[in-house]
């Protein structure tokens, strides 16, 4: 019933397609600030950080679950409020701009589309559910549904999609069935629609026809679309053909400032095997899986506390042959996710390097952040270094800032998070999930062509 629905919204809608070409590679502005101060305006502030230590966790539990000569263009990425960072997309002819979120873990490109797109709780700060912007497909001269003989059905769905499409003669040169419609669980959140072909356009840079698309028409707690910058076919630096991509993340304000800075993507011929000036880089990794084709795996060595290197269990540093382990980069991740056994060997050295400080208990209950420390009859403060150690000898030093922040005028929080759910045992997935607010002030760089992550200290306001 459910997918007769979105049928039929959506197939009235759909015009037919036309486009044009140009250059190839694309840079786009990403925008999300010694102790800086973790500032939720909200008139329940405590509820709003264990909010975005919730979602953070949500985020986590959903990657978790197995799922089966060069140019370039840079366009602005903005913090936002609700913990992730967001890109504007024109697409359509004439084009109407879209705000995306950009989703290093995730892979299919979606835009709220039609007037009739519904969004359940998503009510966020600044964001009202009935003021969400959507895509209108009806006033696009290149729309077009995907259909169910159409090879990119294929590679969303799978070849097994095939059998499926009951309408279509397997014999038959067209077929007017309609690719199925898609769901998709991003932790907390969720979507729903229909494949598009529209166009792509990035005004006075590049022009990409055919590219495929998401008409989401129902969603949970997704205040605005995704724009996936995952490993599968439907990614976007995957349509694009990236040989790279690369930003450098503001810090977060939690209040949609319009501060911003570049991503950028990187087209055209290859570069070989050429390295940025001034990055530390560490090989991409294989997962034995497909379940988690989306993700981009690093091998985390060691994590350094002080002086002191955190004995991580290795089944949690590598992936097993089950898929499970292992640490992912995802810019649509808030806070840094460990599975239980890593967090509480993490937090238990900061514990012990900072005894001396006083635990405030009520606000680790009240966030669901640890450890806490009240700080506010101190007159200096002293917090162990925080090191991770990748293969290749690249080493992420991170900004005090990244990893303990304000919580309140004198309360100081460590900005990871973890949870139960998994037991004592490794979890389904990857272990560590290193997310955005630990990535801020970093030029970070996904290599596509030579497999590897880079990463080196920058400002990035």
């Amino acid at each position: 019933m459910a997918s007769s629905l979105l049928l039929f919204l959506l197939s009235f809608l759909i015009l037919t397609t036309t486009s044009k070409s140009t250059p190839a590679t694309i840079t786009i502005p990403l925008s999300s600030p010694s102790f800086t101060k973790l500032v939720v305006p909200s008139k329940d502030p405590w509820g709003a950080l264990n909010h975005l230590a919730t979602q953070s966790l949500s985020r986590s539990h959903h990657i978790k679950s197995p799922k089966t000569n060069s140019s370039s263009i840079k366009t602005p990425l903005f913090p936002r409020s609700y913990g992730g960072y967001s890109v504007s997309l024109n697409f359509g002819t004439p084009p109407q701009t879209t705000t995306f979120v950009m989703d290093s873990g995730s892979s299919l490109v979606w835009f709220p589309c039609t007037s009739r797109y519904l969004c359940a709780e998503c009510n966020f700060p600044d964001i009202k559910r009935t003021g969400i912007p959507t895509f209108l497909p009806k006033l696009s001269s290149s729309s077009k549904l995907i259909g169910c003989k159409n090879p990119r059905c294929s590679v969303f769905f799978g070849p097994e999609i095939q059998s499926k499409c009951h309408e279509c003669d397997s014999t038959a040169q067209n077929c007017t069935q309609t690719c199925p419609p898609y769901a998709i669980q991003y932790g907390l959140g969720s979507t729903a629609g229909l494949l598009l072909s529209e166009t792509l356009d990035f005004p006075n840079q590049k022009t990409i026809p055919d590219f495929l698309v998401g008409c989401s028409i129902l969603s949970t707690r997704q205040p605005e679309g995704i724009a996936g910058f995952g490993r599968s076919p439907e990614s976007l630096p995957s349509q694009l053909g990236l040989k790279k991509f690369s930003y450098c993340l503001v810090s977060h304000a939690f209040d949609d400032t319009p501060t911003s800075s570049d991503l950028v993507m990187h087209t055209g011929s290859g570069s070989g095997d050429t390295k940025t000036g001034g990055l530390s880089y560490t090989p991409f990794q294989k997962n034995p899986t497909t379940a988690f084709r989306d993700y981009y795996y690093v091998l985390l060595r060691n994590i350094v506390i002080g002086d002191t290197n955190v004995k991580v269990p290795y089944k949690y540093l590598v992936p097993g042959s089950d898929g499970n382990g292992g640490t992912i980069v995802d810019s649509g991740t808030t806070f840094t996710f460990m599975e239980k056994p890593v967090y509480e060997l993490v937090a238990k050295e900061f514990e012990k390097q900072m005894a001396h400080y006083t635990v405030a208990t009520e606000i680790q209950n009240l966030t669901g952040l640890r450890p806490c420390y009240n700080i506010s009859g101190e007159k200096s403060v002293s917090v162990p270094d925080f090191i991770f150690q990748f293969k290749g000898g690249a080493k992420m030093a991170l900004p005090l800032s990244n990893y303990f922040s304000f919580v309140d005028s004198g309360v100081i929080c460590l900005t990871i998070v973890s949870d139960n759910v998994f037991g004592p045992g490794i979890g389904a997935g990857p272990a560590i999930i290193l997310g955005n607010y630990q990535q801020r002030n970093f030029y970070v760089e996904f290599d596509l062509e030579n497999e590897k992550f880079g990463f080196k200290p920058q400002s990035c306001v």
